[in-house]
């Protein structure tokens, strides 16, 4: 079963980043993966589960990224706004920028109701708390802070996947969510 999934998702995975959500014939991928429609069915209800799917494969892909940036700092708060940047950073990559931040919000709705969206926030919390607690920045509320900048983080990134000149936009949401995260580390 697991073999299954895995030949299903690999092959949407291609798909919606080739031609789109709404373009991918699931008869073709479902061909290319060597199974039927009824195996889709079974391990995915539908082409929306199985968008879902894709994406949850893809953000545990950029989170297993991301912390490997956040680990190079030489500081925690560094780290944090580091991978921050680094997430606003992938909305250039073409898989992550069609089926994550234009497909993806298109057919499942607002990502920041997603489930990794709530596990990042829930981390984020947890290590602005930690960052506090130990002097590293000012008191603020952790989960305050943690919600505008993963709000902040998904809606630039969002912008930069969204816009027709991608790179001049990424230059000013970085430039913006820098000046706005940093001013979280000022007393």
């Amino acid at each position: 079963m697991e073999e299954t999934r895995a030949k299903l998702i690999r092959a949407a995975r291609t798909a919606f980043a080739e031609k789109g959500y709404a373009a991918a014939s699931m008869d073709d991928l479902t061909a290319e993966a060597g199974l039927t429609r009824g195996a889709l069915y079974h391990n995915f209800g539908d082409k929306k589960g199985l968008l879902q799917a894709v994406i949850e494969q893809i953000d545990a892909e950029m989170a297993a990224r991301l912390a490997v940036i956040g680990e190079r700092a030489s500081h925690p708060w560094r780290g944090l706004l580091d991978e921050y940047r680094a997430y606003i950073e992938m909305a250039l990559e073409p898989e992550i920028q069609r089926i994550l931040l234009l497909d993806g919000p298109a057919v499942l709705g607002d990502p920041s109701r997603w489930p990794s969206q709530n596990a990042c926030l829930a981390e984020t919390t947890r290590r602005i708390r930690i960052l506090v607690e130990d002097g590293a920045i000012p008191p603020v509320d952790a989960e305050a802070a943690a919600r505008l900048l993963n709000g902040a983080s998904l809606h630039a990134a969002l912008w930069v996947a969204a816009s027709d000149a991608p790179e001049a936009t990424l230059g000013k949401a970085l430039e913006a969510f820098r000046r706005l995260a940093e001013g979280l580390a000022r007393a």
